[in-house]
C-alpha cells in the first residue's frame, strides 16, 4: 500500500460480531500509528515550553537540564530519556503528572525506571512539602523498597537542581535520536504476542 492510502478498515459495529479480518485491518492501522508515537511525544515536549508554572525556567527547559545532567553524568539511553519524559504529564494533569509520565513510559523502560517515574512526584516532595504544610518525608512509605534510593537518587542528582536559568542545556533535538530508539518498539505490552517456541 502506498504512503498516503487509506488502510482498509474493520467492519463490525460491535466488537462481537468482529472477524479475523477486521483485526487484521486495525492491526495494519496501529502499526503507523504506533510508529508516530515519538512525533506525537516531541510535540507534546514541546508544548512544555509555553509554562512555567511559576518556576524560574520552562516546563521544558527543566525537562532538558534533567535530561541533559543524566546524560553528561553518562547514564543510559533509556535513563536520560526517562529523564526528558519525567514530567510529561505537567500539563495534562498537573495533580498526578508523574503518574501520567510513568504509564506512557511503562511498555518500554525497566521496572526500575518505571518506579522512579511513578514516585518521583513523591520523592521530590522531600526538598518544598513542608513549605505547603506537607510531610516533606512522604517518600518513607516506601523505604524499603528495592527501587527507593535509585528514584531518591535521580531526585538528588538530576530533578530537583534542574531550575538554573543559567545552565547550558542540550536542546530537544539532540535527544530525539535517543527517544525514537527507547520507543521503537515496548519490552512489554498486554498486545505482544508471546515468543514461539
Amino acid at each position: 500500500m502506498a504512503d498516503g492510502e487509506a488502510h482498509p478498515q474493520a467492519k463490525f459495529h460491535s466488537m462481537t460480531e468482529g472477524t479475523a479480518a477486521d483485526w487484521a485491518a486495525i492491526g495494519l492501522a496501529g502499526q503507523s500509528y504506533r510508529k508516530e508515537l515519538p512525533d506525537r511525544l516531541m510535540a507534546h515536549l514541546k508544548m512544555l515550553e509555553s509554562d512555567s508554572g511559576g518556576f524560574p525556567v520552562t516546563r521544558l527547559e527543566h525537562s532538558l537540564q534533567t535530561a541533559t545532567r543524566a546524560h553528561r553524568d553518562g547514564r543510559d539511553e533509556e535513563y536520560v530519556v526517562c529523564a526528558l519524559m519525567h514530567d510529561i504529564g505537567d500539563i495534562l494533569g498537573p495533580s498526578n503528572h508523574a503518574e501520567i509520565g510513568a504509564v506512557i513510559m511503562k511498555p518500554y523502560v525497566s521496572e526500575a525506571n518505571h518506579w522512579m517515574l511513578d514516585k518521583h512526584g513523591v520523592f521530590q516532595g522531600y526538598y518544598f512539602f513542608h513549605y505547603l504544610g506537607l510531610d516533606r518525608d512522604m517518600r518513607e512509605q516506601y523505604r524499603g523498597h528495592p527501587h527507593f534510593e535509585y528514584c531518591a537518587q535521580f531526585c538528588h542528582l538530576y530533578d530537583q537542581n534542574s531550575f538554573d536559568p543559567a545552565y547550558q542545556s542540550m536542546p530537544l533535538e539532540a535527544f530525539e535520536p535517543m527517544l525514537r530508539r527507547v520507543f521503537e518498539r515496548p519490552k512489554q505490552s498486554i498486545y505482544l504476542r508471546a515468543p514461539a517456541e
